[in-house]
């Protein structure tokens, strides 16, 4: 039987229930916005965008939109009790100033060494669309990647080195793709969670990377997420 990787919104559970209580956290376009639609509620968890909303939410069902309010995705969104709106001087000082907790980014590329590549693919017909992505990998004290883990054409996204411009050096620390949670340790990479049913020398064969597995490695039961 094929293995089924994960889908976009089992992923995002993952990358949610990983986030510590009490954290300033932001989420970046595309994949990463989907992770607040499955943070509990009461953690303390402060949602954080570089457009300069600081303690934003999901909307609720029925709930008037407002089109000034949107994330990264520019999806509507609403404000947490408590909640702030700043400009782009003000937004970009947190994420320089090393105020957000944890990162939650898309990647093109991922390396070996934690480099990770996200704006461009380097094409002549390619837009590139860095965003605040170069600060908030330079100023966020964790940085969690939330991608597939092969692209379009089967080729690796994690690589001993990144062939589309970089965003930023040795920056990465968590891996989550549709087959495998990794770690990015000082001794290389490390396999925590891995897809029910997927062997270890199959995701080496779609790794570009030479993987290790933790002693103590998740099952990840599509089922369970």
């Amino acid at each position: 039987m094929p293995i089924v990787p994960l889908t976009r919104q089992q992923m995002a559970k993952l990358v949610a229930s990983d986030v510590p209580s009490n954290s300033y956290v932001n989420l970046g376009i595309g994949m990463p916005t989907l992770v607040a639609d499955y943070l509990p509620e009461g953690k303390g968890i402060v949602l954080h965008s570089e457009n300069g909303l600081l303690g934003m939410r999901g909307l609720k069902e029925g709930e008037p939109v407002d089109m000034d309010l949107l994330n990264a995705t520019k999806d509507p969104v609403a404000l947490d009790v408590g909640a702030s709106v700043t400009d782009h001087v003000v937004s970009f000082s947190m994420m320089r100033g090393g105020h957000i907790d944890i990162s939650v980014l898309g990647a093109f590329q991922v390396s070996g060494q934690g480099d990770i590549a996200n704006w461009d693919t380097g094409e002549p017909d390619s837009i590139p669309g860095v965003g605040g992505a170069m600060d908030l990998v330079a100023g966020a004290k964790r940085l969690f990647v939330m991608m597939q883990h092969v692209d379009r054409n089967g080729r690796p996204k994690i690589v001993p080195e990144c062939t589309y411009p970089l965003t930023g050096c040795a920056a990465v620390h968590r891996i989550y793709t549709d087959l495998a949670v990794i770690d990015i340790t000082p001794s290389g990479l490390e396999v925590v969670g891995m897809l029910e049913g997927l062997d270890f020398t199959t995701l080496q064969e779609q790794t570009g990377v030479p993987l290790k597995l933790a002693e103590k490695c998740r099952i990840l039961d599509a089922k369970q997420i």
